[in-house]
């Protein structure tokens, strides 16, 4: 079921409001490669390849490569084919302003990955306008903190993907049990079949498969192979499903005949993240849940080499970030992150545990079942 257009109507009044703070006539979003931004698919419901043009007067004019996609998905007052605007972003934003009848010296915002060169063709173009592009405190900025706290949609979508991960980590479980996952290749392709029959648009990211052989790294290179999986040792499998643009993010440790030195490393782990989902409630600061996991460790001379956690949404890796170092987030309810602890050894192997989190004013409800699944 496809949310209502009144909830995209109220997510870019949010941008309409900041924009009138700001002095802003007209805000511009490009999502095409090389250049992604799922803030598109957040304000309209378009799936991606296409520009947005905001005004201040309330209006949206979006402008896909494929017409056909944008007509079932995409809810804005005025939708037009980028085909008509020469495919280019900056006569397309001329254009724009044109429509709108922007008066001269209106404030133009771009993108901030706008890169310099396309940047000076933004100011050739636009001379009777004041052209800016910021990247802090600037309109990217604050669509991050907006899309931090989920609203009651985005929720619902969250609990029917969770629910999709959750069954797949049942299939995974009795699959390794039963023998039939035998490597890194058997493992990523269920779960790319398994979630399509589920409705999904795919998997959220890359999955990454590492047997005992590979799973010393935080993030194995490939990202899988065709080696033993589920075999003797620590293995490791971290994926997640996209379920109508949202992505779940899960990490499995498979352990199989291990030795003592690598039980205590599940052991740890284990600890670490049930000290770690404790700690999650409202006021909490990110910094300092992932100083104490950081702090925790340590008293067993041992140190995790990433980053906590992280939020999760349209993009896999969203605000706030859960790091001990230049992380500045506060949760609060509507949050949806990830914990996700770990620790590796060149000789023993690496074993994590990653879940997603819903904030709420009660405390963390958590929406995944992900496990370390002792064979």
């Amino acid at each position: 079921m496809a949310a209502k257009p009144g909830l995209y109507e109220q997510r870019r009044n949010r941008v309409y409001d900041w924009m009138a703070r700001e002095g802003i006539s007209m805000a511009v979003f490009e999502d095409a490669e090389g250049r992604r931004d799922s803030n598109i698919r957040w304000l309209t419901g378009q799936p991606g390849d296409a520009l947005l043009f905001l005004t201040v007067g309330r209006k949206a004019l979006l402008m896909p490569w494929d017409i056909n996609i944008a007509k079932l998905h995409a809810h804005a007052e005025h939708i037009r084919p980028y085909g008509e605007f020469d495919r280019n972003p900056v006569t397309a934003c001329l254009k724009a302003a044109g429509i709108f009848k922007l008066p001269a010296n209106s404030r133009i915002e771009i993108p901030s990955s706008t890169p310099y060169p396309r940047f000076l063709k933004f100011i050739e173009a636009l001379m009777s306008f004041d052209v800016i592009c910021r990247e802090e405190e600037g309109l990217e900025a604050v669509l991050k903190t907006f899309r931090m706290v989920k609203d009651d949609e985005e929720i619902r979508i969250y609990r029917r993907a969770a629910k999709i991960t959750n069954g797949l980590i049942e299939i995974l479980e009795k699959q390794l049990r039963a023998g039939k996952i035998r490597s890194e290749y058997d493992a990523v392709r269920l779960i790319e079949e398994e979630c399509r029959k589920q409705g999904c648009e795919g998997t959220g990211f890359e999955t990454l498969a590492a047997g005992p052989g590979r799973s010393f790294a935080i993030h194995a290179f490939p990202a899988y192979t065709t080696e033993a999986f589920g075999s003797r040792g620590l293995s490791i499998l971290d994926f997640g499903v996209k379920y109508r643009g949202y992505t779940t993010d899960v990490t499995l440790t498979v352990a199989s005949g291990i030795s003592r030195s690598q039980e205590r490393l599940l052991g740890l782990t284990e600890r670490a993240y049930k000290f770690a989902l404790d700690m999650v409630r409202p006021g909490e600061a990110a910094l300092d849940i992932a100083a104490a996991v950081d702090s925790f460790f340590a008293k067993s001379n041992k140190t995790m080499p990433h980053a906590l956690g992280h939020g999760i949404g349209l993009e896999a890796h969203e605000e706030p970030v859960l790091r001990s170092r230049n992380s500045s987030g506060i949760l609060e309810p509507g949050m949806i992150i990830t914990l996700e602890p770990g620790l590796y050894d060149p000789r023993l192997g690496g074993c994590r545990l990653e879940n997603d989190i819903l904030v709420t004013a009660q405390g963390p409800e958590v929406l995944t079942s992900s496990k370390i699944i002792r064979l």
